[in-house]
């Protein structure tokens, strides 16, 4: 192999380096907000049963209420 072949070959490799970095890079971020998404939605699934409850106690009341 000459100098220039390997000074080819070389920056191929780096070039590839830095295309697997970005790539790398990218994912976390993409990991980063899935995550945050995931938070997100388990913090709302404990605010709806806390929805769901009191507005079916209220039901309850209501019609008790009625019949008394």
């Amino acid at each position: 192999m000459t100098r220039e072949e390997i000074k080819t070959e070389d920056n191929k490799i780096r070039a590839e380096i830095a295309n697997l970095n970005a790539l790398s890079t990218k994912l976390a971020a993409e990991t980063f907000k899935l995550n945050a998404e995931g938070a997100k939605i388990n913090t709302e699934n404990r605010w709806y049963l806390l929805v769901v409850g009191s507005g079916a106690t209220l039901a309850i009341v209501a019609i008790v209420n009625i019949f008394m």
